[in-house]
C-alpha cells in the first residue's frame, strides 16, 4: 500500500483539478488511518489505466489513471492531437452531454488540441451525440469528440472519438492513437502540455442544419391525429426531439416531466438506459394517463431509441429487434425519400429477420461485427441497426445510431399506418406470417471483478457444451477466430437443432457478459397465436440455461 499512496501523492500534487486533488487527499490521508474501504477506493484508481480503445475511454469519475478526470482526458485529447497532426492535420468538433464534468473535459480537450496547433470548434450547449456525429462531416472537420457516457451509470464519464467521415475509430486507428497517448503520459504532468484559447464557441446553426437535415427524411403527407408519450431519461435529447417533430408537423407529445431535464443523478431510474427494468416505468405510466398512442424514450446522449406500444395487456416496449425490422421494413416499402438502392446492415448479435426483409425487397444485406462503428463503414449503406435500441436511417448524414432521426421515422410510420387503421404491431404480426417468428432476447450479468468476464468466456471457449436446454448443439463458432468472413472479435456462437442461436461475448462498454437468443418458429396454418407461444417457450428454455452459464 506504500507504493500506492506514494503513487496517489505524486498525482494529487500534479491534478491541476483542486476538485479531484482534495478528493484523493482525502482520501489518502483516510486510507493512512486505517479506513478499508478508502484504501481499496485508492488501490483501484491507481491499479492501471483507463484503456483507450474502439469505444474511446469510458469510466467511474475521480481521480488517479484509472478514473475519468480532468488529467485523463488532457492525455487522452494530446495523443488524438499528436495522431492528427502526423495524419496531416485538420479541424476538431467537440460535443459534450449533460454529465458530471462533461462540459470541463470538452473545454480541456478544446484547450489541448488549439495548444497543439488544431483549430478546435465546440458546440454551443450539451447535445445529443448524433449532432456531433453530423457537425464532423457539415463542417469538414477532421475528427470529432463527444464527452459523454451514454447509458452508464450516473459516477461514470466517458470520451468517444470520430474521424472526418463521421463513424467512430476502429482499428488500426485506435491503437496508433492509444501509443500517442502513452507517450504523452511518459512526458510527466498535463500542466505542461501546450494549452490554447483560440478554439470557436459554435453557435445554434449546426443544430439548425442537423434539424432541417433530420426531418429531410420524411415524406410530406395529410396531418398527423397521432399521439406520442416522450421521455428524455434525464439526458439531452429532449429540446431537438421536440423540434424535430414540431419543424415535421406532428403534434406536441405528452412528455414525462419529471425524466425531461437534463439531470446528472438520473434520479428516477436505477439505469438510465431504457432497456433496463424499471426504466419506462414513469413514461408508462404517462402514458395511461394521457392516452398516448406510442411511446418513444431516448437514453441520456440520444443515440439510442426505444418504443413502447399499447397491447390488450398494458404497455410494452419493442425490443430493438423490433424496431430495427420495423424500420427496415418501412424504408424498404413506406417512406420514399430514402434511395432505394443500397444496403441493410445489422450486427452480428441481432436478430436475423432484416435480412429476410431485404432479401424480399431485393436489396443488399451485409452483417458486421457488434457496434455501430462497423455497422457505419457498410459500403452503400442504406440502413443499419443494432439490437441494442442503435439504428442508423440516415447514413449520409449521420454516420452513426441516431436515436432523434430513428424515432422521428418511426413516429412519421406510426402515423401513416394510423391514417388505415393500422398499428406497428399489424406490421410485426404480417412479418411473422411471411417469414416466422423470430423471437429475440438477452441474458447479461453484471460482474464486479472484470476476471470473471474472461473466466466465464475462456470454460464456454475450451469446453462448449453438446446441449442446451434439451437441444443438440450443430454448431459452434469461435468468434476469435473469425467467421463468415468477419474479422476476429470476442464472442461464441452456438447453433442449436431446432434452429435457435445463442451468442456469448464481453460487452464492449459495461462489465457485463451478454448472451444474444433467438428462437425461430415457422407460422403453419395461419397459427400465429400458437408459433409465439412455441417461440416464447424455446427462449424461456435458453434463458435458463444460459443464465447457468453466467452465475
Amino acid at each position: 500500500m506504500t507504493d500506492v499512496l506514494d503513487l496517489a501523492r505524486a498525482w494529487a500534487a500534479s491534478d491541476p483539478d483542486p476538485q479531484t486533488r482534495e478528493e484523493l487527499l482525502g482520501l489518502i490521508h483516510a486510507a493512512e488511518s486505517g479506513d478499508g474501504p478508502a484504501a481499496t477506493e485508492v488501490a483501484d484508481a491507481f491499479a492501471g489505466t483507463l484503456q483507450f480503445g474502439t469505444a474511446g475511454l469510458r469510466g467511474r469519475l475521480g481521480p488517479g489513471p484509472n478514473r475519468m478526470n480532468i488529467v485523463v482526458v488532457a492525455r487522452a485529447a494530446a495523443g488524438l492531437a499528436a495522431y492528427l497532426n502526423e495524419s496531416g492535420g485538420g479541424a476538431v468538433v467537440i460535443g459534450y452531454d449533460a454529465r458530471r464534468n462533461s462540459e470541463a473535459f470538452a473545454r480541456a480537450t478544446a484547450q489541448i488540441m488549439t495548444g497543439a496547433g488544431l483549430a478546435a470548434y465546440v458546440l454551443p450547449h450539451p447535445l445529443p451525440t448524433p449532432v456531433l456525429a453530423f457537425a464532423i462531416r457539415r463542417l469538414g472537420c477532421a475528427a470529432g469528440v463527444m464527452v459523454t457516457a451514454s447509458h452508464n451509470p450516473p459516477e461514470d464519464n466517458g470520451y468517444k472519438v470520430y474521424l472526418a467521415d463521421g463513424s467512430q475509430i476502429v482499428p488500426p486507428d485506435d491503437a496508433r492513437i492509444s501509443a500517442h497517448i502513452d507517450a504523452v503520459a511518459d512526458l510527466g504532468p498535463v500542466a505542461g502540455l501546450p494549452h490554447g484559447d483560440e478554439w470557436t464557441m459554435l453557435g445554434d446553426d449546426v443544430v439548425d442544419d442537423y434539424v432541417a437535415r433530420a426531418t429531410s427524411l420524411l415524406e410530406p403527407g395529410p396531418p398527423s391525429d397521432l399521439l406520442v408519450g416522450y421521455t428524455a431519461m434525464h439526458g439531452v435529447g429532449g429540446e431537438v426531439f421536440l423540434r424535430v417533430m414540431r419543424e415535421a408537423g406532428f403534434r406536441h407529445p405528452v412528455v414525462v416531466t419529471e425524466q425531461f431535464a437534463p439531470d446528472p443523478d438520473f434520479p428516477t431510474v436505477a439505469f438510465p438506459n431504457p432497456e433496463e427494468p424499471g426504466a419506462m416505468d414513469l413514461a408508462f405510466a404517462t402514458a395511461r394517463a394521457s392516452g398516448v398512442d406510442i411511446v418513444i424514450a431516448h437514453d441520456p446522449d440520444a443515440d439510442r431509441c426505444a418504443v413502447g406500444v399499447p397491447t390488450p395487456a398494458g404497455w410494452r416496449m419493442l425490443s430493438g429487434d423490433e424496431v430495427g425490422t420495423l424500420l427496415g421494413w418501412w424504408i424498404a416499402s413506406g417512406n420514399r425519400r430514402v434511395a432505394r438502392h443500397g444496403v441493410f446492415a445489422q450486427s452480428i448479435v441481432s436478430g436475423s429477420l432484416l435480412q429476410s426483409i431485404a432479401d424480399d425487397f431485393h436489396i443488399g444485406y451485409a452483417q458486421t461485427l457488434t457496434g455501430f462503428k462497423w455497422i457505419a463503414r457498410v459500403p452503400d449503406l442504406m440502413f443499419g441497426y443494432e439490437e441494442a435500441l442503435g439504428y442508423c436511417v440516415d447514413p449520409n448524414g449521420v454516420r452513426d445510431k441516431d436515436g432523434i432521426t430513428a424515432a422521428l421515422m418511426v413516429v412519421e410510420m406510426a402515423s401513416r399506418l394510423q391514417q388505415k387503421g393500422r398499428t406497428l404491431l399489424d406490421v410485426l404480426d404480417d412479418l411473422a406470417f411471411l417469414h416466422g417468428v423470430h423471437a429475440t432476447a438477452q441474458v447479461s450479468v453484471r460482474v464486479t471483478h472484470l476476471d470473471r468476464i474472461g473466466e466465464v468466456m475462456h470454460a464456454l471457449r475450451t469446453d462448449p457444451p453438446r446441449e442446451v436446454a434439451g437441444r443438440a448443439v450443430t454448431g459452434f463458432a469461435d468468434l476469435n477466430q473469425g467467421a463468415d468472413g468477419l474479422p476476429p472479435t470476442d464472442g461464441l456462437r452456438f447453433t442449436l437443432d431446432s434452429g435457435a442461436r445463442i451468442i456469448v461475448r464481453p460487452s464492449g462498454t459495461e462489465p457485463k457478459v451478454k448472451c444474444y437468443l433467438q428462437s425461430v418458429m415457422p407460422v403453419h396454418d395461419h397459427d400465429l397465436a400458437g408459433a409465439r407461444v412455441s417461440a416464447d417457450a424455446e427462449l424461456a428454455l435458453l434463458k435458463a440455461a444460459v443464465a447457468d452459464w453466467l452465475s
